[in-house]
């Protein structure tokens, strides 16, 4: 049984929400509070701008704080949750009820891939970026603004984000790398991958350890199997295993969170 001095606050990235039925999590949440951790959910929009869902962030804070007495939160954030609570901590002063931060492939230092959007008619980008705005707004987001969040993926918009949002004194910050072992392990990020690793090198099929490190780095991790973890898997989104077979390295993404939180408690979090 884990004993976390602080509740665990859980950040999802973009194109999913946080439900009770199919949410962005999978399994993880439910493992974490079987090892005794009380965990809760930022609850921003799936395709909302950094700056929008840092905003509905700072306010869901501060009801958990009044509501439940909480003093600090660990934050675990996926990809582009972890630049929403960052923004929400330096810019909109939450830093002050924050523990610890840990980052799964956020690209807190932009994508290179991303740079190469300027070879793109603009007027595409932004119609494409739209649509996927209509369908978001029908699945529940309050303000989508997918072209506005792409558009802060540039390494030029990361470093200015960066400078813009210092790491907040005394508060712990780590974050983790994932990577493909093979082109077709995800085939629902096997384009992705191909596209990212043409331009930048290894993968999770979104972006590259150059890309998500930040704070205390803890490495990159593949996996056990020959198929590695892909940015879908780093939150479970098929819901299993990645093998029933006893391998060294991780078998299910489910334990990797587990021994986060783990450790987190061994350090006084």
């Amino acid at each position: 049984m884990t004993t976390l001095k602080y509740p665990i606050l859980m950040v999802h990235g973009m194109g999913f929400r946080d439900r009770e039925h199919l949410g962005y999590w999978g399994r993880i949440p439910a493992a974490l509070e079987r090892e005794g951790c009380t965990v809760y959910f930022g609850g921003q929009d799936g395709c909302g701008s950094i700056e929008g869902n840092a905003e509905h962030l700072a306010s869901r804070i501060r009801e958990l704080v009044e509501e439940h007495g909480i003093e600090k939160f660990n934050v675990i954030a996926h990809s582009k949750g972890g630049l929403d609570i960052r923004y929400a901590m330096s810019t909109l002063g939450m830093g002050k009820y924050i523990a610890s931060v840990s980052t799964i492939n956020t690209p807190h230092n932009g994508s290179l891939t991303v740079d190469k959007i300027k070879y793109f008619p603009d007027r595409m980008v932004r119609f494409a970026c739209r649509c996927c705005d209509i369908w978001f707004k029908m699945l529940g987001d309050g303000n989508p603004e997918i072209y506005r969040a792409v558009m802060s993926f540039k390494t030029s918009d990361a470093e200015r984000f960066n400078l813009n949002n210092p790491d907040v004194p005394g508060v712990y910050y780590q974050s983790y790398a994932f990577t493909f072992k093979a082109a077709f392990s995800d085939m629902i990020m096997w384009f992705p991958h191909f596209v990212v690793k043409f331009i930048e090198g290894e993968n999770d099929g979104l972006l590259t350890p150059r890309a998500v490190k930040w704070g205390d780095f803890r490495g990159v991790y593949t996996g056990a199997t020959n198929r590695g973890i892909s940015h879908c898997d780093e939150v479970d989104i098929r819901r299993r295993p990645f093998t029933k077979k006893q391998l060294d390295g991780i078998t299910d993404i489910v334990d990797f969170y587990v021994d986060m939180v783990r450790e987190l408690a061994s350090k006084g979090f």
